[in-house]
């Protein structure tokens, strides 16, 4: 089954899979973030960070393998009056185009096999000083029942992001927090946070 397929699926279903509020993490961060910022948002989904985002002003662009995600966000963005521009592609098949003051993602579920390359794409698309801040379920997530895939190969591990990011200035940090987010994300869970300032 493809990613699209896959994330298709999910998303079918009424309503958001992972509600309306963004990722508090994120969120918790956009204080830093430059005024007028140029920002990606990385396997976006239906959008509740996208949305914020451009609520706030920022320049907003969104990265998902699901079309029919990607449509509930220009949804929600056309009853809001914003304006994001949404990319319909496997993170995978990314290529790197832009150039962008700000990276955010939440639970990219990508083999491990597979994120070298995503992280080179994200250090190249990242200005001078950009910032890059995620959230992602560590491997310690198998205990918990909060969301997430059961399949060790796509958690993460702090080495993941500290072997890769020497470059740079980068804050790695695997902790326990509480989600409340929509019905996929809901309860206790073992998470990794990331932020990053390209040097």
């Amino acid at each position: 089954m493809s990613q699209q397929e896959f994330w298709n699926q999910k998303f079918s279903r009424d309503g958001f899979l992972y509600g309306l509020k963004p990722n508090s993490f994120i969120s918790s961060k956009i204080k830093s973030f430059p005024a007028n910022s140029k920002v990606l948002c990385l396997g976006e989904g239906e959008g509740r960070n996208a949305i914020f985002l451009a609520q706030r002003g920022f320049e907003v662009s969104a990265i998902d393998a699901s079309d029919i995600g990607l449509s509930k966000l220009q949804q929600r963005a056309k009853e809001e009056g914003l304006n994001i521009k949404t990319i319909c592609i496997d993170l995978n098949e990314w290529e790197v185009e832009e150039k962008y003051d700000v990276i955010v993602a939440s639970y990219l579920h990508m083999y491990e096999k597979d994120r070298d390359r995503l992280f080179d794409n994200i250090d190249e698309s990242l200005k001078e000083n950009g910032i890059f801040v995620g959230e992602f379920f560590s491997q310690n997530q198998l205990k918990y029942d909060s969301g997430g895939p059961k399949d060790k190969e796509l958690l993460y591990k702090v080495e993941d992001f500290k072997t890769h990011y020497t470059f740079s200035e980068a804050q790695v940090k695997e902790q326990i927090t509480i989600l409340d987010e929509g019905k996929g994300h809901q309860g206790e869970a073992s998470v990794i946070r990331v932020v990053l300032q390209k040097s």
